[in-house]
């Protein structure tokens, strides 16, 4: 019997998972929580063998939440079931530790294989997820100069060109050229995007 402890903050979503995760003959739900501390609280307490897992919740979020409970309990296995799926958001899930990334969506059966898949030591990946990861892993890594990355650094705080020049002790030309190389190692067009874009990969 796979034990499971189930954390969202919405009582229907959580409810519909328990009822789904109770009608399967080899789960038992043994426990809820309707934030992050609960989830930890509730875990640890209970040392379930799957948790499974909304990523937004008041408080403490799940990926923090998983960092703790598997910090205090390493043998607890942690499936994240969210509406998320931005690169961002599935990196630092998977950070944290969790075994497996699963959307709300996804269909009945594939959410009970997850859990299976995951109680059994295997990893569980929505097909959406697991697509996104492998076209990351592909893509080649994205660097930016020291120099560069310090100009967009003082376009995020959002400094002119004649202010950045000013702060570096460079030329306006020279901060233009810096910020053409940038654009064109993030494939962006403006100042905007390139800020918001290098925040996505994790350099600023």
């Amino acid at each position: 019997m796979i034990r499971v402890v189930v954390a969202d903050d919405h009582p229907v979503v959580r409810g519909g998972i328990v009822a789904l995760l109770s009608a399967a003959a080899d789960m038992a739900v043994v426990g809820e929580a309707t934030n992050g501390l609960e989830a930890i609280a509730t875990a640890i307490e209970l040392e379930p063998d799957v948790v499974l897992m909304d990523l937004r919740m008041p408080g403490i979020d799940g990926d923090e939440a998983t960092a703790r409970i598997l910090a205090a309990r390493p043998g607890i296995r942690v499936v994240i079931l969210t509406t998320y799926e931005s690169d961002a958001s599935i990196l630092t899930a998977i950070e944290a530790g969790a075994s497996g990334y699963l959307l709300k969506a996804a269909p009945q059966e594939e959410i009970l294989a997850g859990v299976r898949s995951v109680a059994r030591g295997d990893v569980a990946l929505a097909p959406s997820i697991a697509a996104m990861l492998v076209q990351r892993i592909a893509q080649p890594a994205i660097t930016l100069s020291t120099r560069e990355t310090q100009v967009l650094r003082l376009v995020a705080q959002g400094q002119s060109n004649p202010q950045i020049a000013r702060s570096l002790f460079l030329s306006e030309a020279t901060i233009k050229t810096h910020l053409l190389h940038v654009f064109e190692k993030l494939s962006v067009n403006d100042r905007t995007r390139a800020v918001t874009r290098a925040m996505e990969l994790g350099i600023l």
